[in-house]
């Protein structure tokens, strides 16, 4: 199976170039933003065809949560447009698509973990954008499907668990929001899941049970308790001390609750998932060995 995957020098692409030797009968093409634009519908659609393409993992997205708020026009084009244009371009080879979105299509107001068929109220420019490319997916008449991660990092590109061991180092003490809850998400993980779910449905639609996906790690936490995991794990002589959002204000408002339900996704690919604390061990013994 001929794979391209988008934004292949960010998190997840990285991952996914560490794990794709593991799949003999794949051969990914790996492009980021430079060599293959997915906001170009000409160029895109004739790399698919020339490179006789039969399924793409996008990981190309624009992630700068905050900067969002004042670069809504460059989102909404990578975020909602270029989707559209994958949508597009696979359609006309009858292609499979995985494509990556965020807990931020919800507001944060629920008290138990979201499941697919809750409904989204995205609060800024970055959560409205990724909600635009989940429904041209979700929307068209193809073999895609969306899969909504939450509070991603790992031992490539820039994310809170390199920035807090960073700081770590920095300083003697650190304040760090415990108010919002989530799960910490290991991108290898997550590029492992999309592999194994082309692996898993190489012959079968791979949304012949849905289109729309939860994959976090699992249990529970808040920055706080991430960041104080963070610290043990990397064994960085800093204390943590937690403070309220209100404490620490940004541009654009974060849900207090995003929390995801992974049964569908165990269930459907019969995937097992990794503890979020485990999971974390795992990468900071990998940057230890960078």
């Amino acid at each position: 199976m001929n794979i391209l995957v988008t934004g292949s020098n960010g998190q997840l692409g990285s991952e996914i170039k560490d794990l794709a030797s593991n799949y003999a009968d794949f051969n990914c093409y790996f492009t980021d933003s430079i060599d293959l634009d997915i906001c170009n519908s000409g160029t895109l659609e004739h790399y698919i065809k020339d490179n006789k393409i039969e399924a793409v993992i996008n990981c190309a997205a624009y992630t700068a949560v905050d900067k969002a708020e004042q670069e809504a026009e460059l989102a909404k084009k990578v975020n909602s447009e270029g989707v559209l244009n994958l949508v597009n371009a696979i359609a006309k080879v009858n292609g499979k698509l995985i494509h990556i979105s965020t807990d931020y299509v919800f507001d944060g107001n629920s008290f138990l973990p979201y499941q697919e068929s809750d409904e989204v109220n995205p609060m800024g420019v970055y959560g409205n954008t990724k909600r635009r490319g989940e429904l041209a997916v979700i929307n068209a008449d193809i073999d895609g499907i969306v899969i909504r991660t939450s509070w991603l990092y790992s031992a490539y590109g820039n994310n809170f668990v390199k920035t807090m061991l960073r700081l770590g180092n920095e300083r003697g003490v650190l304040g760090v929001i415990f108010d919002q809850v989530g799960t910490p998400t290991n991108a290898s993980d997550l590029a492992k899941t999309c592999l194994d779910i082309l692996a898993y449905n190489k012959e079968v639609n791979i949304n012949s049970k849905g289109n729309l996906y939860h994959y976090s790690n699992e249990g529970v936490a808040s920055w706080y308790d991430f960041s104080v995991a963070i610290m043990a794990l990397g064994k960085v002589d800093c204390h943590v001390k937690p403070i309220e959002t209100k404490d620490y204000p940004t541009l654009a408002k974060r849900p207090h609750f995003s929390v995801l339900n992974k049964s569908k996704i165990k269930k459907d690919f019969e995937i097992e998932i990794p503890f979020w604390r485990d999971s974390l061990a795992i990468c900071i013994s990998k940057l230890n060995k960078i």
